[in-house]
């Protein structure tokens, strides 16, 4: 159900209440003792914390001995755990927008929620299913990897807000408690509601977790499950006609109101749903004490996930070109599927860890009816069972660390297999290499394999080969200089969608074999309270540059200052930012299919995009105030999201993140 506007604004009422209604117990001292006791000094020296938003290392940190946050834990699906921080860095504003994470390679639309275009791709992989499709409007969807659990010695709390565009605000509040030292559970809502700059453009999404996690006393059986629900929607468009276009280039200062343009068309809507219900646990049959350095378990997984994709139109355009039905149009794609796992894991200090697992998985996609078209039947239902085998291995030797996967699709109708290598080697307390390997065969996405819609070219039924891909990596880390980043990447039967000879957008396989490579640099010079961040990204598409397009260059730099004021209490951050893409042919948007496709005949980027940001840190509040693409009306009205998509004008935004240790 679209979340309204008075709704949104009970939550954003509800949101400040609980701020102020709070914020007397972050000025408290918490004396919380106990808890897992992780180091307070890592490879840092101590100089920097870690970020548990960035996952990278920033300056400032809570230096209250008392209130021990390192006993505030953030546990990944993959164990990886982080410490609560609430710093302030200059990763922390790049991860400070709707999607709470570096969007330094893609590009937003003019609303928030509404899409992104990749400035870049990286085909590091190790699914072997595929996905209901419209990925374009997965970029928000959180997967099961993508949802953490906690541990925490006092109750936690952190609440964030961002205003959005025309009546928009996200608001997204998390809260975590332990019952007592073996038991947590956690409940989580991140809401979203924007009404745009331009016309028939409304977003709202909505997505609810809850998660329990359980240790043993005597730390032999572990439990975890989540449940989440989500829900996408947007109202769609089509974006501006060419003939508007050209007002919108020209600054035309009677169409700086966004609103006075007419869309393709204003009566469509999308709306991406899903839940899921996930139970993870395990059992140590034999633990290792000071005698025996050998440890083996055994666990079990359970997942299920339903989810559709509909798109409705009021009455037919032929953008699309023609349809069944004149009016009430309704394209349902829906996906249940159930997973299974049955794993064991041995472990030693010297041999290393070891994990196989046997797993079952049963897909359901497809529609309601069949189709008849062209005298040919287009089938409704693609469902089946999988059995696969993973395994994995990981060991570290002095400075050495090794980690490596595999998996294949043992039977059932779709193959499948990957892969994955990483190699590590620390060179020094400042420097260390990575080198990795990835290999993947994938069945294609389900909107790929079969389609159908009210509107007839969007109705296929096709066999297409797994799309295989290889990766190469290799990576250069240093905490003083900063860090390369480089790929290779070789791709083939790569699958797309472009439009056919009559102008329809289509799924395609290219025949050849696609070859991408991709280097990254990462490095911040800073002098006295300055510091010049930069991140620079260079990539060539050496074949196949007819199917797969992306500029040659991405570039992000900022120049900032930092100072602590009013006795260490406030500390401020102030500076510009500058991104840049080169121009390239990119990728256009299809509303209908919820996707990206190729095409090669309009270039557009080569347009810098300014920011200037003030942010500030009071107690456990990080404050941020930023002036969007300031000088979108200065370097030209040329700025695009997509073809036919203006990019967002200047826009002034506010938000804040809270955190509360009762």
């Amino acid at each position: 159900m679209l979340l309204d506007l008075e709704c949104m604004n009970k939550l954003v009422l509800i949101f400040f209440c609980l701020v102020f209604a709070n914020s007397v117990f972050s000025q408290r001292k918490l004396g919380l003792g106990g808890g897992v006791g992780l180091p307070q000094r890592g490879a840092d020296n101590g100089q920097f914390s870690r970020d548990s938003l960035s996952g990278k290392p920033s300056r400032k940190s809570v230096k209250n001995d008392e209130a021990k946050i390192q006993d505030y834990l953030i546990i990944t699906r993959e164990n990886d755990t982080i410490q609560v921080d609430t710093t302030l860095s200059i990763n922390k504003d790049y991860k400070f927008n709707y999607l709470r994470r570096d969007d330094f390679e893609l590009l937003p639309f003019s609303n928030m929620g509404q899409a992104y275009n990749s400035l870049s791709h990286n085909f590091k992989s190790s699914i072997i299913l595929p996905k209901i499709g419209a990925t374009a409007k997965h970029f928000n969807y959180m997967d099961l990897n993508d949802v953490n659990y906690y541990r925490v010695p006092t109750p936690f709390t952190e609440l964030m807000y961002k205003t959005g565009f025309e009546q928009g605000h996200v608001v997204d509040a998390l809260f975590t408690v332990n019952t007592s030292n073996q038991f947590n559970l956690s409940l989580a809502f991140k809401g979203m509601r924007s009404l745009g700059n331009y016309q028939h453009i409304l977003s709202s999404t909505k997505n609810f977790r809850f998660t329990t996690s359980y240790i043993s006393k005597d730390s032999r059986y572990s439990l975890r499950t989540q449940i989440v629900m989500q829900d996408i929607y947007n109202q769609e468009n089509g974006g501006l006609s060419d003939e508007d276009l050209v007002e919108f280039e020209s600054g035309n200062s009677e169409f700086t109101d966004r609103s006075l343009f007419d869309p393709l068309f204003e009566d469509a809507q999308s709306n991406l749903k899903g839940k899921r219900f996930h139970f993870d646990h395990s059992y140590v049959i034999k633990q290792r004490d000071s005698l025996d350095s050998n440890q083996i378990s055994i666990g079990n997984l359970l997942t299920f996930e339903d989810k559709y994709y509909h798109f409705t139109q009021d009455s037919k355009n032929l953008l699309f070109s023609d349809a069944f039905v004149s009016s009430n149009l309704s394209d349902k794609s829906t996906l249940e599927s159930f997973f299974t796992e049955f794993n064991a894991q041995y472990s030693n200090k010297k041999l290393g860890t070891l994990k196989a697992s046997i797993g079952y998985n049963n897909y359901n996609y497809g529609y309601n009816s069949l189709v008849i078209l062209d005298n040919e039947t287009i089938t409704n239902r693609l469902k089946g069972d999988v059995i696969s085998f993973t395994g994995g291995y990981e060991n570290k030797i002095g400075a050495l660390d090794f980690k490596g996967n595999l998996g294949v699709n043992l039977s059932g109708d779709l193959d499948g297999n990957f892969v994955n290598g990483d190699v590590s080697y620390s060179l020094s307390d400042d420097i260390d290499v990575q080198a990795s390997v990835y290999i993947n065969s994938k069945a294609p996405d389900f909107n790929f394999q079969l389609n159908q819609s009210d509107y007839l070219s969007y109705n296929w039924q096709n066999s297409f080969k797994n799309q295989q891909t290889k990766q190469l990596a290799f990576a250069i880390n240093s905490k003083k200089l900063g860090s390369i980043e480089l790929d290779y990447n070789s791709i083939g039967n790569f699958l797309y969608f472009a439009k056919d000879l009559n102008t329809a957008v289509k799924p395609f396989q290219y025949g050849g074999t696609l070859n991408y490579a991709r280097v990254k640099l990462l490095n911040e010079i800073s002098y006295k309270k300055f510091a010049l961040n930069n991140t620079i990204l260079f990539q060539s598409v050496l074949d196949g540059d007819e199917v797969f397009n992306v500029p040659q260059l991405v570039s992000r730099h900022t120049l900032y200052y930092s100072n602590e004021f009013f006795k260490k209490a406030l500390f401020l951050q102030t500076g510009i930012t500058l991104s840049y893409f080169s121009s390239y042919a990119m990728n256009a948007y299809d509303p209908l299919l919820g996707e990206f496709y190729t095409q090669n005949v309009t270039e557009l980027g080569d347009f810098p995009r300014l920011d200037f940001f003030v942010n500030a840190k009071i107690s456990q509040a990080r404050i941020y105030l930023k002036a969007e693409h300031f000088n979108s009306a200065l370097t030209g009205y040329n700025y695009y999201s997509a073809p036919n998509y203006p990019y967002r004008d200047f826009r002034v935004r506010f938000g804040i993140v809270w955190n509360f240790f009762l």
